[in-house]
């Protein structure tokens, strides 16, 4: 993310080459810190987040604040914000939507799976990404955008930055919260926006590659088509297309 304005609490806006994390704030010697990517619904797990990593709750009117700051001083439109609490600082960053991603949208996401065993954190939106990370640089050594996580006994969980979908016939398949995976705003709003039937469930990655249709959704990435799972083709089918012309729509309401 190209960071255009940093705003934090208690210090307004900052040059965004300026420090903010202090060298013993826990955020960097052990991780312990959440963030979050946009208002309303991402300020409520927000909160949620922090409690799963022991923090006290960041002020929802504060996160607010800082936000607009930011948002303030850029000058572009279509922007990706992201709030940061580590129990010491709270700090909002914005800056312009990668270019990239609609170029990934036309062409669809090439994902490779990755067996995947998970932690306590695991739906929490904390910034103990390394492993999540790992995976996905994995999958781009292999020549693939992205990976696909797979739990030790062939259940579907999710990507390391996203959820999954896939399209069965005129049905929506996804994984069910009762996993340990993120409980996405976007995969929120989809379940809300769909106009077809949806189940969620546990299910193994045999139905997957089965499905008619795949695709992710995160709030950066919006609702993004796949072009293949370990190498096998799906074609770039019509619920993922309508699905984010809705979600634009809803933004822009």
């Amino acid at each position: 993310m190209d960071v255009r304005a940093v705003a934090v609490a208690g210090r307004g806006l900052l040059d965004p080459q300026e420090p903010v994390f202090v060298a013993d704030d826990e955020a960097l010697l052990r991780g312990r810190s959440v963030f979050e990517f946009l208002l309303d619904r991402h300020l409520a797990r927000f909160v949620v987040s922090a409690e799963r990593v022991g923090l006290a709750a960041p002020d929802p009117a504060e996160c607010e604040r800082l936000a607009e700051l930011a948002i303030g001083a850029c000058e572009e439109q279509d922007l990706a914000l992201r709030l940061y609490w580590t129990g010491r600082t709270l700090a909002v960053t914005a800056g312009p939507v990668d270019p990239e991603l609609e170029a990934q949208r036309a062409r669809g996401l090439r994902l490779v799976s990755a067996s995947w065993s998970t932690g306590a954190l695991a739906g929490a939106k904390s910034t103990s990404y390394a492993e999540n990370m790992a995976a996905q640089d994995a999958a781009v050594v292999a020549g693939a955008d992205d990976a696909l996580l797979v739990a030790s006994d062939g259940t579907v969980l999710e990507a390391p930055t996203a959820n999954v979908w896939w399209r069965e016939g005129d049905t929506l398949v996804t994984p069910s919260l009762d996993l340990p995976i993120l409980a996405g705003v976007t995969r929120g709003l989809l379940l809300e926006l769909a106009e077809q039937e949806t189940v969620e469930g546990v299910f193994p990655v045999a139905r997957l590659f089965a499905a008619d249709e795949v695709f992710v959704c995160s709030s950066i990435r919006e609702v993004m088509p796949v072009a293949s799972v370990d190498g096998k083709p799906f074609g770039l089918g019509p619920a993922a297309e309508v699905l984010q012309q809705e979600l634009r729509r809803r933004a822009a309401s």
